[in-house]
């Protein structure tokens, strides 16, 4: 039975469209919670490619990839309602994962692709779905920034496993410094990726753009996360805007044009709104920070009257 799990483990993670080694897929089980060492993956591997439609190079280290045009290995359960969620898991969620389950989730994403092909006749609705829907910025839409080779993988496998991370990270003004972090949380803010963390001998949070980590190794040593760390409430207290936690109460006068969204979509639960003839007059409870101050400013002559006080 062992022998049997091990070759469905395996045959679900054969890709179609590049070829992956032994070694590769040992780590993708491990990654997976299914450990056996490397001669006995070769052994099944072996076996399969005499069983199923698997090209096996002459290469070394052996690659493996199913052949062209073959049928594949089906994940029971996937249907095309399933293929559809992991088509835009996949692309929604991707940058936010960790290398590893990435990896180990690669054949049920490469699956779902399949099931979704235009020759796949009962998923006809579902792939048309995915030509119907999208996520648009409501910023001017960018490209992400490059991440320099192994450096995500690197920060997202220390941050899921809770072990330091040695780095070398070039700041905004061109300078280099090198250090250990404890990772503590991820965030994508538009097309960027922001690491939190805290340096070894400190106890401040530090955001770091990932794109400027130039290198990054994972240490051996794990860390006991801190308690007192809340990636939602550091998120809430507007860190990522670059402000540091301080509540406003923020009025301004807005032109009618220029404000109606803000009456849709307020920037409190607490938000009040007087309308005038050509104008809103918005009262609400907000995050002080560099990001809500240029966003005031982006609506050049269109807010008058802004005007701050504290919030108690």
């Amino acid at each position: 039975m062992e022998q049997v799990q091990l070759a469905l483990a395996l045959v679900q993670r054969i890709p179609r469209h590049h070829k992956v080694t032994a070694q590769q897929l040992k780590d993708q089980l491990d990654d997976a919670g299914i450990h056996r060492d490397l001669r006995t993956i070769q052994r099944v591997l072996k076996a399969l490619c005499e069983q199923f439609d698997i090209d096996c190079d002459g290469m070394k280290p052996h690659g493996y990839k199913w052949k062209p045009n073959a049928g594949g290995f089906s994940v029971p359960g996937l249907g095309p309602k399933e293929s559809l969620l992991l088509a835009l898991a996949e692309k929604q969620l991707k940058p936010l994962l960790p290398d590893s389950l990435v990896r180990s989730l690669e054949p049920f994403f490469d699956q779902a692709d399949r099931n979704l092909e235009p020759t796949a006749t009962k998923a006809q609705a579902e792939r048309e779905w995915l030509k119907k829907v999208r996520v648009v910025s409501t910023t001017q839409p960018l490209l992400p920034p490059k991440i320099p080779d192994g450096v995500f993988e690197a920060v997202s496998d220390a941050l899921y496993r809770n072990h330091w991370l040695k780095v070398e990270y070039a700041n905004a003004s061109g300078g280099c410094t090198k250090g250990t972090v404890m990772p503590l949380g991820l965030a994508q803010q538009g097309p960027r990726l922001y690491l939190v963390c805290r340096f070894e001998g400190f106890d401040n949070n530090r955001i770091l753009a990932v794109h400027r980590i130039r290198k990054a190794e994972v240490s051996d040593l794990s860390f006991e996360r801190p308690k007192d760390f809340d990636l939602d409430k550091y998120a809430d207290d507007g860190q990522f805007g670059f402000g540091e936690g301080k509540r406003i109460r923020l009025s301004f006068r807005i032109t009618k044009e220029a404000g109606l969204h803000l009456v849709e979509s307020p920037l409190s639960a607490d938000q009040i709104v007087r309308e005038f003839k050509n104008s809103y007059q918005i009262t609400a409870t907000v995050i002080e920070s560099i990001q809500l101050s240029q966003w005031l400013k982006g609506f050049g002559n269109s807010i008058t009257s802004v005007k701050t006080r504290s919030y108690s």
